[in-house]
């Protein structure tokens, strides 16, 4: 039986890590199939939609991402196990944006490198950790990795996410019931969801709004965004209008609407904007073809496949 590697910027070297694990193993990369029937296993980012459905005796897909909206998106695609990429080195990367832009916005950088660009030596007040509050969206291994890695600076640590969880030292909230009290006890909002039919569109003008509005003397100018979840979840137009009208007072933005973000968006020239080009969690060629290996060896003796996505979930 044969793996494809169906992924247009990195398959070569996905297919040069596999075969360094191993030397035995058929490969083929998209689109040259071979004979479409001997594929069994497919490691795949963003594949054609309808390529999958070209491959008669498919067993298992391999998602080089945690997120899966594209896939779950092709109704074409076979309805075989599919299961996500969570690893060790994905997790850490996640978790090493998500603290950076935490400080980042906690100590006020953006403003600081805007003084320095015009020769200003100003003193700007910062508060201090423990009267910050983070809100995690979304509470997953990336989620709650991510809140403990923030817990040990002293930040105030509220989560929000579908269902019910609990986490020491965290203020969870869960459920639409609770997601308004979850934004208005949060000053720098941390967005780690997947991309579902719930969640898309959800970072939009009214949620933004709904961010905390306390005194400001001693804390932050206004709330801050950090998405590093999936473009999707955000609507990009009421970002900036919220960042306009100081109803946020700042963002990092891993991820957008439309990839590569667009020359013309306002997003790229606003002082107290972080870009950066969906690299949050851009994991090791090594370690994805480790994890798909492992997979692929579960799936055909017959054992207990890892980050299994439940379809109707999304996740």
């Amino acid at each position: 039986m044969a793996l494809l590697i169906a992924c247009s910027s990195r398959a070569e070297q996905f297919a040069a890590e596999v075969q360094a694990l191993d030397p035995e193993l058929d490969i083929r990369i998209a689109p040259d199939l071979g004979r479409p029937e001997d594929i069994d296993t497919a490691l795949v980012w963003q594949p054609p939609p309808g390529l999958l459905r070209r491959l008669p005796n498919l067993k298992l897909i391999v998602s080089v991402g945690a997120g899966v909206d594209a896939l779950l998106g092709d109704p074409t695609l076979p309805y075989v196990p599919l299961v996500r990429f969570v690893d060790a080195d994905l997790t850490a990367r996640m978790v090493e944006y998500v603290v950076l832009n935490v400080l980042y916005h906690h100590r006020r950088m953006a403003e600081f490198r805007e003084l320095q660009t015009r020769g200003v030596w100003k003193y700007l007040p910062e508060p201090a950790a423990h009267d910050v509050r983070v809100g995690v969206m979304g509470l997953g291994v990336l989620g709650e990795a991510a809140v403990q890695a923030l817990k040990p600076f002293g930040y105030q640590m509220r989560g929000w996410s579908r269902t019910p969880k609990a986490l020491d030292g965290v203020v969870c909230h869960h459920g639409t019931i609770e997601r308004e009290a979850f934004l208005a006890e949060t000053d720098i909002l941390v967005v780690l969801l997947p991309l579902t039919p719930d969640t898309r569109g959800i970072l939009n003008r009214p949620l933004l709004r709904g961010l905390s509005r306390r005194g400001r003397s001693a804390l932050l100018p206004g709330p801050v965004l950090i998405n590093a979840g999936r473009g999707g979840l955000q609507v990009d137009a009421d970002v900036s209008a919220a960042l306009n009208a100081g109803e946020l007072y700042a963002a990092s933005l891993d991820v957008f609407e439309r990839e590569p973000l667009p020359a013309d968006s306002p997003l790229w020239s606003h002082p107290r904007v972080v870009v950066t080009p969906h690299n949050a969690a851009e994991s090791a060629p090594a370690a994805i073809a480790r994890y798909a290996l492992r997979q692929m060896r579960a799936q055909r003796q017959g054992q207990r496949l890892e980050n299994l996505v439940h379809r109707a979930r999304g996740y």
